[in-house]
């Protein structure tokens, strides 16, 4: 007989406080708005030749953001787990930016 087994995950963290959401709410703006937002300036500024170049290099920027905030707080077994862009802004903001959330859970035995 194998060991096949599924792993515990572990859930996306819970944020409690308004600071806590207001701050991943605002990381989610800023990783899925920036590409469009960075093109339509350039197009109003420049060109479209410009915006479209714009808007491939800062889709290329956006991802190494992405992936650098995703790999630097998602523990290592659910890595190969897809995460929008909500669970990558709960998740950073829980573990990096909010120590409450984490200190409540740790603290009751």
């Amino acid at each position: 007989m194998s060991d096949n087994y599924i792993e515990m995950i572990e859930p996306t963290p819970k944020l409690y406080s308004k600071k806590c959401k207001t701050v991943s709410f605002l990381l989610k703006l800023f990783l899925q708005y920036t590409t469009i937002l960075s093109s339509l300036a350039a197009w109003y500024m420049f060109d479209y030749f410009i915006a479209l170049l714009t808007l491939v290099l800062s889709f290329i920027i956006m991802g190494i953001i992405r992936s650098n905030l995703r790999n630097s707080v998602i523990p290592i077994t659910q890595r190969e787990y897809h995460y929008n862009d909500q669970g990558i802004a709960d998740w950073y903001t829980a573990k990096e930016l909010c120590n409450e959330s984490n200190q409540s859970l740790t603290e009751t035995p």
